[in-house]
Formats: structure tokens, sequence, C-alpha cells
């Protein structure tokens, strides 16, 4: 074991997936019943391997471990600022992970960096290069509160450029693949060994000479064994997970070996469901049977130096067998679609890299009246990125422009700045990596150039847009709806961009449907009241008000608006909104469509707000999506009220026929099928939602299904009892002493067993696990009065509910 080394990187990344206008992630459909893709694999993988569990040969859970402390891995930068906000116990989970792993590994941390935003860095020009090497090192410092040792290249995409860019900032290594090694020998050594011949083998760690004179370590990792991680099923066994990698040693080999593999590290639990357990398991039992030492990285550098050189084939990568020509041509990689094909891959990039190219010279211009080097501002940009506050951005601008800068200066220096983000952005290269050019990765990454475009024409005016258009068009794609990039744009981006306006409507609308407190914020903006007007007359509604709306992400940015929304009913909604002209037109709005509101001449109502508006006018449409889909919900919510009292008549009414239908092995009419599982689908899901949970009715809805053979929405229903549960859960762990918490969740858990569906017990059983390893250490304690002191009589009857609980959760208890 002394000599055996063994490493286990995950590469974890999701793409940006922000809507470029308003910085949050919208709702994604196929993800349901998740809001979005981050929100889906982050429960499926990247919190549960905070947490993961190990097993015993009866499959009770015997231990909670955060695997991320025991392997080497990397979180994108895009990845964690969305966990950030939307997972902070996830997010710190992995914090910690690394300042453990630091304590384990000899000071080394097991994090390493990511080139920013998953750019392709050899299809990339040197200053993006730059740019995306840094702002990945500074966003890693923010994070971690340290300096990277490595660094993951996107899609392990190399070339030497890259590499000593990397190496010029202190990044001591990087993973890439083994045939990505086109030659080695031992240091010292004249004679070069090609990799054709002999393959290269993957324990030992090599030295890369750069022209510049700098050097930098590669690891190449274990192909095969990591390719049988990802896709031939290596995870559906934790210990034969660990067998197969004892199998990476050269028994002819002296000294000491590094047995490591990489893969996505999305294969620990979303490829692969218990994906986190198998891994877990595996370095468990690597460690308990002493076959070798788990290390990472840095340490094994540091305690084994190179003693080889090694150079590489440059513009590879791990997941295009043609080099990088995935990202640029029609190559043949694709993701499972054989009867497409990807002929527009190299007209969008073209298009990207016009644009690119076009705007940079212009940027370089305009940026240079406040800034000694236009291109270094843009490397440190990153530190507003990651504090938008106005303090830290007013001292970015004092620490970099080259004199005081105006308000109105301020703000152009910062659109240009964002700017360059999102010419960067556009670039993430999932746009490239799949199918259809109408894919939502795709739409994403030209919607990032539809930012880009929008700034370019308020601040440069150069009319760049239709020629990019033009380029895009020559790239098709495969579906007749969508034929080309410029009908992508037109039908999915430019619907998307927003103004002060369009902000102001979404606003303005949603305000007939809620109440806002004087501050409020949505998305990327900033809203406060100003004055606020409601008249209501029977069903129709009407607002009007002054409403200040600023940028978080250009801080100086802001304007005044008036606004006027009337909704009629159902989807019928006017609204008006323009640039504050003063008091006195804004009181004359007020006065002439109040008093024509409040005779119920709507049609004048309109009219008047169209003459005052003038053409800013906007419905429904003009809402964001998340909040459209809230407001319609709404608005449907009586007439599914409704919908659902008709279809419960019919199958209550209906309900004895049916049943008697079902003893005869008959088929149930359709109409009456689907009253049926409609009412049945609808009364469970309200019930599991409920936090009391009437585990009697929920059984009686669940035994009608059965005896009806009805069909249960069964992805919906899990998804809403889990919720349930992580309520439940979290109310426990905050107040373990109350009995009565204790007691409905035991009461949900055992509702959760009886579901004819898998429901997820995970947060529950992180929570049980917490509570008990607090009594644990209680027990530990000197002058311990035991588990629970505060409980007095009841102490022992919340024992043993406690432990039926566990017993329940799976948990081997004693």
């Amino acid at each position: 074991m002394a000599d055996r080394y063994i490493c286990i990187h995950g590469h974890f990344y999701q793409p940006p997936r922000e809507n470029a206008w308003l910085e949050t992630v919208e709702m994604q459909d196929s993800a349901d019943p998740y809001h979005d893709w981050n929100e889906r694999i982050n429960a499926e993988c990247y919190a549960p391997n905070t947490a993961s569990r190990i097993l015993d040969s009866e499959g009770r859970i015997i231990r909670l471990v955060n695997n991320y402390q025991r392997i080497s891995f990397n979180m994108g930068p895009t990845l964690l600022s969305w966990m950030q906000e939307a997972d902070p116990d996830a997010y710190a989970a992995i914090l910690a992970a690394d300042r453990i792993s630091q304590e384990t590994f000899s000071g080394h941390g097991s994090a390493i960096a990511q080139a920013y935003n998953h750019m392709i860095m050899p299809l990339s020009n040197r200053r993006d290069k730059i740019t995306q090497v840094k702002w990945g090192i500074r966003d890693f410092e923010h994070r971690f509160s340290r300096a990277p040792e490595g660094m993951w290249l996107p899609e392990t995409a190399v070339d030497n450029e890259t590499l000593d860019i990397m190496a010029e900032h202190g990044i001591k290594f990087t993973v890439l693949t083994p045939y990505q090694a086109a030659r080695f020998r031992r240091i010292g050594s004249e004679a070069w060994e090609e990799t054709e011949a002999s393959g290269i083998d993957p324990t030992r760690a090599y030295r890369v000479a750069l022209p510049s004179g700098r050097s930098i370590a590669l690891f190449f990792y274990d192909g095969p064994i990591s390719r049988a991680v990802a896709f031939e099923g290596l995870l559906r066994s934790g210990e034969s997970f660990a067998e197969r990698l004892m199998e990476g040693y050269h028994e002819h080999n002296e000294g000491p070996q590094l047995m490591h593999i990489a893969t996505d590290g999305e294969s620990y639990g979303h490829h692969h469901r218990f994906g986190d357990m198998a891994l877990a398991y595996a370095l468990h039992h690597i460690e308990t049977e002493q076959l070798a030492r788990i290390t990472n990285y840095g340490e094994f550098l540091e305690l084994h130096p190179p003693e080889y050189e090694a150079e590489i084939h440059e513009a590879t990568s791990w997941s295009c067998a043609h080099g990088v020509e995935r990202w640029h041509s029609n190559c043949g990689c694709n993701s499972g679609r054989l009867d497409w094909h990807q002929a527009w891959r190299g007209p969008l990039r073209r298009a990207l890299d016009w644009l690119r190219d076009s705007l940079a010279p212009l940027y370089e211009t305009s940026a240079g009246r406040f800034f000694a080097d236009p291109w270094a501002v843009r490397d440190g940009y990153i530190d507003v990125i990651l504090d938008r506050s106005p303090e830290n951005t007013q001292r970015f601008l004092e620490r970099y422009a080259v004199r005081p800068l105006t308000d109105e200066e301020q703000l152009e220096a910062l659109k240009l700045l964002e700017l360059q983000r999102h010419a960067m952005l556009m670039y993430t290269s999932c746009g490239w990596f799949f199918d259809e050019l109408s894919g939502i990765e795709t739409v994403q990454v030209i919607q990032y150039a539809g930012r880009a475009l929008q700034l370019a024409a308020e601040l440069l005016h150069n009319g760049v847009e239709a020629h990019f258009l033009e380029l895009l068009e020559q790239a098709r794609g495969n579906s007749p709806e969508y034929p080309d990039g410029r009908t992508i744009f037109e039908r999915f981006v430019r619907p998307a961009v927003v103004d002060w306006e369009a902000v102001g409507a979404h606003y303005a609308v949603s305000s007939l449907f809620q109440t806002y407190a004087e501050e409020t914020e949505m998305g990327a903006f900033r809203f406060r009241s100003l004055i606020s007007q409601s008249f209501e007359l029977g069903r129709a509604k009407l607002v009007l008000g002054q409403i200040e709306v600023a940028s978080k992400i250009i801080v100086p940015d802001g304007v005044r608006l008036s606004y006027g929304a009337l909704h009629l009913g159902d989807h019928n909604v006017n609204s008006g909104v323009r640039i504050f002209r003063g008091d006195e037109a804004y009181e004359a709005l007020v006065e002439e469509t109040a008093e024509v509101f409040s005779q119920a001449d709507f049609a004048e109502t309109i009219r008047l707000m169209d003459r005052h508006f003038g053409e800013s006018s906007y419905s429904l449409k003009s809402l964001f999506k998340d909040k459209q889909r809230e407001v319609l919900r709404a608005i449907l919510e009586s007439s599914l009220a409704e919908a659902e009292g008709v279809y419960r008549q019919l199958y209550e009414q209906h309900a004895p026929l049916l049943r008697f239908h079902r003893e005869l092995s008959l088929p149930i009419p359709t109409p009456l099928r689907m009253a049926a599982e409609l009412f049945l689908n609808l009364n469970l899901r309200r019930n599991l939602s409920d936090g009391q949970l009437d585990q009697a009715r929920v059984a009686a809805l669940l035994e009608e299904a059965r005896r009806l053979s009805a069909t249960l929405d069964a992805s919906t229903l899990s998804y809403t009892l889990t919720r349930t549960l992580e309520r439940l859960s979290r109310s426990f762990a905050e107040a373990p002493e109350e009995i009565a918490r204790l007691s409905q969740l035991k009461a949900a858990v055992a509702l959760a067993k009886i579901m004819p569906f898998s429901v997820e017990l995970w947060k529950v059983q992180n929570a049980y696990w917490l509570v008990q390893q607090t009594i644990v250490a209680s027990e530990g304690s000197e002058g311990s009065e035991g588990p629970m002191p505060q409980l007095g009589d009841c102490a022992q009857e919340w024992l043993e509910m406690f432990h039926a609980l566990g017993d329940m959760l799976g948990f081997r208890q004693g």
C-alpha cells in the first residue's frame, strides 16, 4: 500500500443558464417536476455527494460522508454562483470539504479551479484565454480562500499556449486523457517514446516544458476505467468499483504509482442513480482494507515530483475523436440523433467570431477613454462580478480609471465591460456539444450574443446586428420549425430582450395580481415604488403609479417610470409604460383615466392609456417567464376549481359503476376514466402537500386508485411529498426536543413507505443523522444527563419514537 496512491477526480459543471437580461435561471419544462436543470441535477448529484450513505452488508446506513473531502474535484464558477444562492447548504458543504481535505492531504486542498465559463481554449484567441484563466483563478480564490494549485480545462481541450498561460499565472498542474499525450521520456534522457506505439503510463506525473521556458505538470488519467465509470455501469456496485480501480496498478512498475480517473461529476448520482453511494463505498472499502492511500493531485505532486516529461497532441479534447472539431465543424460527433447533421456548428462559430472581432476594436477605443489598458480592466472585472455592491464597483473604477469618471462615464464604462462579459459567455462549449441548433444550450449562447449586440447598439452605434444575422442565417439546423440561426434569434432571443420600459411593464402588469412592498427585487432589477394607486370595478382593475428601476448588474444604471395597467378579467390585460415626464403629466394621466374607468367605459380607458403612453403597450406576454406562469395560474384558479368540481361530481356519481367495471375486468369508458384519474391525482397532490398529512385519507385515495387501475402522476406526486418531508425534517432539526415534531415526521415517513412510487428521503435522513450525532456526542461528554434532558418524563417515549424513525429511514441502530 505504501507505494500505491489513488485519486478520483470529478468534473462538476453546468453551463451558465441565466437569462442574459434577468440574470436568473428561468423555468425549463424539460426538467419537470423541477424548476430547471440546475435544480434537478443538484438534487440528484451535487447535494447528495455532500452527504452520501455508506451501507453495511444488510443495506442499513452506518455513516454519512462528504465525498468532496476525499476526491479531487472542480466545480465550475457558473455552477457555484448559482448554488451559492439556490442551495447555500450544499455550497457551504463543498467549501468545507476543501478545508477539511487540506488537513487530510498535507495542506493540499482537493478543489481545483476551472477556466471560467467552459470556453474551448484552443479555439479561443489569446486575450480570451488569459481572461478565462484569470477569472477562473480569481473566482476560486474568492470562494475557497486560497490560491488554486490545479485548473481543469473545459472538455480537457488543450494547446501549449493555454498551458503556458496557466503556468504563468501560478497553476501547477492539469488533468488530461492518455490519448492527448504525444510522446514522453525520462527527464534527462534524449530519446522520446511515441505514445502511438506504447501508450502512456497514467500512474505517473509528467512535466511539460513550455515554449516560454516555464513548465507545468500533467496527469493523464486512466482511460479504460474512467470510461467504465461513465458509460459501462461500473457504479452499480461500490465494491466492484473499488476492485476495478485496484486493477489500474502495474505490477512490474517500481516506485510510487498513482491510480487516478476523471469523469463528469454528474456520473455520481445524475447519470447513474446512487452513483454517489458507489463512490463513497469504494473509497471506504479501499481505506478500511488498506488497499491504497487516498490522495489528491497536489499532495502527490509534492511527494513525488515528475521524473518523466511529455509533449501533448495540441487541439485535442476528451469528448471529440477529431480533436476539437465538435465545437466548430460537422465532425460526426453527436449525442445520439444519428439522422441529424451538425453542419450548423461551423457557421455559428464563424458568426460569433465575427461579432467578437468586430466589437473588440470598438471596445478598445471606447474603453481607452477611461482606462489605460482596457484588456487589463476586463481581466480585473471579475472582482465586480463577484461583488456588485455600489461600494465595490466604485473602488474598482477608482483603481483602474485614468481620472475620476462622471456618473455617465461610469455607466458607459461598466456597460462596455458587460458587453465583453457576454462576448465570452457566448462561447460556452455546450452551445456546440449537442445535436440541434434550436436546443436550449445553443439558444443560450445566441442569447448572450443578443445581449452583446444590444449593448453595442447602445454604446457604439455601429450597426453590427444586420451582418451578424446574415451570418447566423447560414447556420442551418435540423428542425423545419427553426430552420436556421436567424429564425432562432427572432423567435427566442429578440422576445427576451428587455429595456427599461419592458422591465417597468413587468412590474406594472404583475402589480395587477399582487401588492409589492415599497422596495422589491426581481431578477437583475431593483424597484422602488414612489406612487401606487389602484381602482376596482367588478372584475376589472386599474393600477397607476410611478417607480424607480435600477440595475443590480450595472450599479449606476436606473430610471424613473410612470405606468398604468388595466385588467378586464381572464387574460385581457392592457398596460403602458413611459419615462417619467413630471408631476403634471402624471396627474393628468390619473385624473382622466380613473374618471373614465369609474364609468365602466373600458374601451375609452384603453384609448386614453394609448394616448398617454403612445406605442408602449404591453400585455401578459410582457411578463418575465416565471411570473407569467404564476399569474396565469392565478387567473385560471377559479376556472380550474370549477373544472375540478365537474370532474369530482362525475367521479362521485359514477364511482360504484366504475368499480363494478373493474370487478368484471371491463375497460372503464375513457371520459369516466379520465375524470377518476384527474380527481384522484388532484386530491392526492393536495393531501401530500399538506403539512398535516392525513394518512388515512391518502391511504383511501391510493386504495381507490389501485381498485380502478388509475394511472398516477408518479413524478409530480413524489416531488410533492418529498418537498413536504423536507419541510417537516427542517422543522424537526430546528427543535428535535419537541416530541410533536418528531411524531409528525415519523408519520410522514411511514406514509412515504406505502406509496406505490419512490420518494426521496435524502434530506430527512440527513436531518436524522445530525440529531443522532448530537445525541452520541452528548452521551460521550462528561456530566451528560443523556439525550434530550429537557424532555423529562417523555425522554423514553422520545427515544423509542426516534429509534423507530431511524429504522424506517434505513439506519443501523446501536
